[in-house]
């Protein structure tokens, strides 16, 4: 599992020609880093007078960011899962019409098991951005640089996310289904990178006030 293996195994194993773990794989670590520098940032609030007001929500939202990274590190591991049956599905024969018909049907399921993964990564990203934007406001100032940081992980977790959805979904034999998945990524895609895009801009111009 990739939650037990170390940094340098993971990017080995990345950097590999083997299929998994992949781009997938690196959306949903991408959202876990986001999660972790989100709790980073909780952490450097609560406890401190200055943000005693809303210790209470930050607490709060540290309990939401401790889930979304544990169910990002086990999405990347469920990518890798459902892209094994699919990659296998290609090679199934294909030389009579019923064995057409069942690779069809075997490539379409798994088809939507891969499609279904990546939607959820993108899914946990747009909530860890609303986070993220509470945390930009009412955070500690001394991690603002932090939530910025994070930001683009979840970012990249919602625009990795979306490729790997229309690669999958461009296969489909059932048009409706494969449009009614894109057209629910493209709107978290829109969500999400607005939300993200925002919250990053207000984080620079903090930044760079004197």
């Amino acid at each position: 599992m990739i939650k037990e293996q170390k940094i340098e195994i993971f990017l080995e194993a990345l950097s590999s020609k083997q299929p998994t773990p992949g781009g997938g794989g690196a959306s949903s670590l991408g959202g876990a880093l986001a999660a972790a520098l989100g709790l980073m940032v909780g952490n450097l609030t609560v406890g401190k007078k200055k943000y005693a007001d809303v210790e209470n929500d930050v607490q709060e939202w540290m309990r939401q960011l401790q889930g979304l990274l544990e169910e990002m590190t086990c999405l990347a591991d469920r990518d890798a899962e459902v892209f094994a049956p699919l990659a296998a599905a290609y090679s199934l024969p294909s030389g009579t019409e019923e064995e057409k018909a069942y690779k069809e049907a075997v490539m379409e399921k798994n088809l939507l098991a891969a499609s279904l993964v990546p939607m959820e990564i993108m899914e946990k990203a747009v909530k860890i951005l609303e986070i993220l934007s509470e945390l930009e406001e009412k955070g500690s100032v001394m991690a603002v640089s932090d939530v910025g940081v994070a930001v683009q992980f979840a970012r990249t977790a919602l625009t990795g996310g979306v490729m790997n959805i229309y690669i999958n979904t461009k296969s489909m034999k059932n048009s409706q289904k494969a449009e009614e998945l894109n057209q629910k990524a493209e709107q978290l895609l829109k969500e999400g990178v607005e939300q993200a895009d925002r919250i990053y801009e207000k984080v620079l111009r903090r930044l760079k006030t004197t």
